[in-house]
Order: structure tokens, then C-alpha cells, then sequence
């Protein structure tokens, strides 16, 4: 069982956002960039420690849809063809709360593997 439960998941498209509030009045609104490089899938995270994949060229990914699995998570389908990554209520709420230290390192990774953001260049 999960320990934060969503009260409300909005998808921006325009803004290619998605937009989580918990039950405990914690709102996290993360790029689809961002929840699209940090997705829990096998293709992105390996079958274990340090397997990891680094995700580049993704900065004007969007999600086309987001499907509900049970009721502890959500599966969106990613515009790139990225459809396998299973958000647990618990994952969307790590990611959020992580979002700001996440995305520094993830940044630090493209530098180190000789990579720069599209937008950024």
C-alpha cells in the first residue's frame, strides 16, 4: 500500500507537464522530459545497479495518454513510443519531492557522457 495517494493528476500538453496533488497537499509538477528520462521502465533503468540508460534527446517529448493500472499507479504513453514505465503513487511522489536533485544529476550525466540538451545549446 502506498504512503501518498494522488488527489488530483493533471496533464498539460501545451506545457508538456503533469501535474500531481497528494493527499497530504504536496503538488509536484514535472516535465514530461523529466518523468520521461527517469521512467521506472526495464528500458531505462536496467535489470539492475548500474545498468541504468541514459535517455537523450527527449527534451520535446509529451504524453498522449495516461493509463490508470489498479489503483496504485499510472502508465502514460510517451509521444516518442516510450509506453512501459509504471509510475507507482509512491514513485511520482519520490520523483517530485527528488525533482530539483534528479534533474541536476541527470544534467551532470549528459555533460559527462559529452551530451547537451537540444533547448540548452
Amino acid at each position: 500500500m502506498s504512503d501518498h495517494t494522488p488527489t488530483e493528476i493533471n496533464l498539460n500538453r501545451k506545457t508538456r507537464s503533469l501535474k500531481v496533488t497528494f493527499d497530504d497537499g504536496e503538488t509536484f509538477d514535472m516535465s514530461c522530459e523529466y518523468l520521461r528520462v527517469h521512467s521506472p521502465s526495464a528500458e531505462v533503468q536496467g535489470h539492475g545497479p548500474g545498468q541504468e540508460v541514459l535517455q537523450l534527446n527527449k527534451e520535446n517529448v509529451n504524453i498522449d495518454d495516461i493509463e490508470a493500472v489498479g489503483n496504485y499507479a499510472i502508465k502514460p504513453s510517451f509521444n516518442d513510443g516510450h509506453d512501459t514505465g509504471i509510475y507507482s503513487w509512491d514513485t511520482l511522489y519520490i520523483l517530485g519531492k527528488n525533482q530539483q536533485e534528479n534533474w541536476a544529476r541527470y544534467l551532470d550525466k549528459l555533460k559527462q557522457a559529452g551530451h547537451q540538451r537540444k533547448l540548452d545549446a
